[in-house]
């Protein structure tokens, strides 16, 4: 940096203009005051003081053919007015313009005429516009009488291109500052409408992590509770009959507990900080819905599964969002028809659409309320959002045989070329160390060697809506 700048006299001098700014901004009537005062002492008072030896100069001879109660009046008349330059900038400039066009008129030059060039800055700088032209013409017009005045000492052309210099300097010095506080005051209320708008999509982008997580966390409790309250109801009346299968019941009950705070791990890993994040893991998928239908098939229900098309090419925020579906759906098809009931899960691929349909045959027990459209909770809400992403459509109600039929359809076509929605760009999160649980769970060995049978009879065949 320039050593100049560092110089201490700089620093003095900017703090001093930053205190006349704030004043200025603060109480703008006390600067005015001593603008006046300051001009009454510089230009009125010599004025004032006697002549005591010839002087040649014309423009010197200010005031000699003029009384000294018309000095006082054309001094108060060109200087006082500059009170209201601020607050009345035109009634202001009329006042200090007519003083000093009589000033011009009469062939006196007093140093209070600088007055008026005050007075332009101000309408320049704080007045209206469209006054400006009027009032340098008729300043030009009072500078033209006091020129014919000089003609003796100074050519007419030259003393009106000199003094009509100083009324275009005072008109351009005040539009720069005018323009400028323009600029500055833009640029003030730009970065205000920006903070304004960063905190909103703060707020936006909070909400909608919120609604994610949320919708997250409820297919994740809702499924593993059900599964969990399925089993221990089952344990509990296989307990005293078949110790074994009440054993492995319990077994699953904690397999589904890990599972569940494995996911809940990884699902709300994603509110730490990056740098406390763990290395990230696959969020579930398609292969893993083998997996999901093992775990309800153990609480009880017949559970078949069946796929086409080519499902391996899917995008993996594709596959996370089928996953969640199959997963509510299968859900909600244990908790409300109960663990005798059959369903069947499809994934199909045809291009360009993925559809999923989940029915299940609904309760044996004929006293179970059957479900109705409107029995819609988060859950059916949580599937619709999920496929909204992706341009897709859920539809829920009941069949013909008592049962319920779940059916979503995915688009894939929005895919090609467009970023990924929200939640699909990185389907991986942070860390699950259980994972997505494979074929060597042991809810598929049990699944395996009971293919049909249940736990025995279940709680979960409850009345409530859709989850």
């Amino acid at each position: 940096m320039d050593p100049v700048w560092n110089h201490p006299l700089v620093g003095r001098v900017s703090r001093v203009g930053r205190r006349l700014r704030r004043t200025d901004r603060s109480r703008p009537w006390l600067l005015d005051t001593a603008l006046v005062l300051v001009m009454v002492a510089v230009l009125c008072v010599p004025d004032l003081w006697p002549h005591h030896h010839e002087r040649h100069d014309q423009l010197a001879k200010a005031f000699t053919h003029l009384s000294l109660t018309a000095t006082l009046a054309l001094q108060a008349g060109q200087v006082l007015p500059l009170l209201w330059r601020r607050r009345q900038p035109t009634v202001a400039f009329t006042l200090t313009a007519t003083a000093f066009l009589v000033q011009c008129a009469l062939g006196a030059w007093l140093r209070a005429a600088v007055a008026v060039l005050v007075a332009l800055y101000s309408l320049a700088l704080h007045g209206r516009l469209r006054h400006l032209p009027t009032a340098c013409a008729v300043t030009v017009s009072g500078l033209a009488l006091l020129a014919v005045r000089m003609r003796s000492d100074v050519s007419v052309l030259d003393g009106l291109f000199l003094l009509s210099t100083t009324i275009v300097a005072a008109v351009a010095l005040g539009l720069a500052v005018r323009i400028r506080r323009a600029q500055v005051a833009g640029l003030r209320d730009r970065a205000a409408r920006l903070e304004i708008e960063r905190d909103q999509r703060s707020r936006l982008a909070v909400a909608t992590e919120r609604t994610r997580v949320a919708r997250e966390m409820h297919d994740i409790v809702g499924h593993n509770l059900s599964v969990i309250i399925t089993l221990a109801d089952g344990g509990a009346y296989a307990a005293d009959t078949s110790p074994e299968r009440g054993k492995q019941a319990l077994l699953l009950i904690g397999d589904t507990g890990r599972q569940a705070l494995g996911e809940l791990r990884r699902t709300l890993g994603v509110l730490r900080e990056q740098s406390q994040a763990p290395r990230l893991s696959p969020q579930p998928g398609l292969a893993d819905i083998d997996a999901l239908c093992a775990r309800i098939r153990s609480a009880g229900p017949q559970v078949t599964y069946r796929t086409g098309g080519t499902l391996d090419t899917l995008d993996r925020g594709i596959q996370l969002a089928v996953y969640r579906i199959t997963q509510e759906a299968l859900t909600n098809a244990l908790k409300h028809a109960g663990h005798d009931t059959r369903i069947r899960v499809s994934v199909t691929v045809a291009d360009p659409l993925v559809q999923i349909d989940v029915h299940d045959t609904g309760p044996r027990d004929a006293t179970v309320r059957i479900r109705t459209p409107h029995d819609e909770g988060h859950g059916l809400a949580g599937m619709r959002e999920r496929a909204a992403l992706y341009g897709g459509t859920v539809t829920a109600g009941p069949t013909t045989d008592g049962g319920w039929r779940v059916r979503a359809t995915l688009d894939l076509t929005p895919l090609a070329g467009l970023p990924a929605p929200a939640g699909s760009a990185d389907p991986s999160g942070p860390p699950d160390p259980s994972g997505p649980p494979g074929p060597a769970d042991p809810s598929d060995r049990l699944a395996a060697s009971e293919p049909t049978g249940g736990a025995g009879p279940s709680g979960g065949s409850g009345t409530g809506g859709a989850a």
